[in-house]
């Protein structure tokens, strides 16, 4: 891997995901469970150094899309609950039993096919009811005329042998967004979300052990929507408009080096389609990142990188494996120096913006070809890259 390291990295502040978990804990008090959601790799960070760091912190619950990736922190001494958000089909309920995993369940289709497996495998497979509320995405209706028949369908879901129910939780799709009408749109959802627990916790005669719905936009704005436990995403690992409200920090930083240098007279043509004709004569600078890493080609002469002498911008399309920057006032910049694409200088929310987009498809987008370099208390403690050996 060394070979790689000075090409293109991305660096994991793991004290900066430290702080973002002491802070979240701070202002969701004490008696709140925190779930960590590390889907997708911790969204590029590593779901496994993420998922052991939370660990040790303290957290009380890990969420993730696929039975692989439960099984994959499994096999990484994670012990930890996990929570599957997605899909998992039935031929798999004898690995959640046996690997201890809780299962989403979306619909009475999903509760009856997890019952009989559970049932003809002897064990018991612990649940927790998605209620659809108004993501329109996964769950059971329940909302205006749908309200009876979902409660009926959670009710008998929540009573079927070999399930355990231990929770309910629904997902905000608009809590993160300004405006009155996405504030009534939340406040809907949640009343329809407390409205549903009521009924179905007073027909089975008991309460579910953990009530969440708090994600990323609930955390920072919605208080009252905390319920028994949290799952904030973005927010743990310092992204997104709230950081600086609740004093989060990033913890990934994406940088490269410069590989080339050449000068160009104006009227020269930059990379593919010659979108960038240079003005005058160019020192231009040659960085290997391209949308093969993760580099958004829509962000193609549009946006900076940062040098340490400053932002500098990016010209023409970007290649797959490389693009060009523009190095003309910044003679200090030679080949090997070091260039952030996004970090602690060069704020990835402002290059999702211009992606219009959102930090996690950026994050989620550094792909296996870049090195994850994980840093603690300051120092590297681990090297990894994806690439099969």
């Amino acid at each position: 891997m060394d070979s790689t390291l000075k090409r293109t990295w991305a660096e994991i502040d793991l004290d900066a995901l430290v702080h973002n978990y002491h802070m979240l804990r701070k202002k969701i008090g004490p008696e709140v469970k925190f779930l960590g959601v590390v889907k997708a790799d911790a969204y590029g960070h590593g779901s496994v150094q993420v998922s052991r760091l939370l660990q040790e912190l303290g957290a009380d619950y890990l969420a993730v899309s696929s039975i692989d990736e439960a099984i994959e922190l499994r096999h990484n001494d994670i012990t930890m609950p996990i929570l599957i958000l997605g899909h998992t089909p039935k031929e798999q309920v004898s690995r959640l039993i046996k690997y201890n995993i809780t299962q989403a369940v979306t619909c009475k289709a999903k509760a009856l096919e997890y019952s009989e497996e559970a049932v003809r495998c002897g064990g018991t497979l612990k649940i927790h009811i998605k209620v659809d509320t108004g993501m329109s995405r996964l769950g059971y209706l329940c909302d205006g005329d749908y309200f009876e028949n979902g409660v009926e369908g959670i009710c008998e879901g929540c009573s079927l042998p070999g399930l355990d129910a231990e929770g309910i939780f629904t997902h905000f799709a608009v809590s993160d967004e300004p405006g009155e009408q996405c504030h009534a749109y939340t406040e809907h959802q949640f009343q329809l979300f407390t409205d549903v627990i009521k009924q179905v916790e007073e027909r089975l005669g008991r309460p579910f052990r953990i009530r969440h719905c708090a994600n990323t936009g609930a955390v920072a704005r919605y208080p009252e929507t905390y319920l028994d436990m949290v799952r904030p995403g973005l927010l743990l690992y310092g992204y997104g408009e709230f950081v600086e409200e609740l004093n989060l920090k990033p913890v990934m930083s994406l940088k490269t080096t410069v590989s080339t240098i050449k000068i160009y007279p104006s009227g020269t043509a930059v990379s593919y389609g010659g979108i960038y004709v240079t003005p005058d004569k160019t020192r231009m600078g040659v960085i290997p990142y391209g949308y093969a890493d993760g580099f958004f080609r829509c962000l193609s002469n549009k946006c900076n990188v940062m040098t340490s002498e400053g932002p500098a911008p990016q010209r023409g399309k970007i290649c797959m494996d490389m693009c060009m920057i523009d190095l003309t006032d910044k003679m200090g910049v030679d080949v090997g120096s070091e260039v952030e694409i996004f970090g602690k200088q060069n704020s990835i929310n402002d290059l999702a913006a211009l992606a219009g987009t959102i930090p996690y498809e950026l994050t989620c987008a550094v792909s296996k070809r870049v090195p994850r370099i994980y840093y603690r208390d300051g120092k590297v403690i681990e090297k990894e890259l994806l690439l099969r050996g």
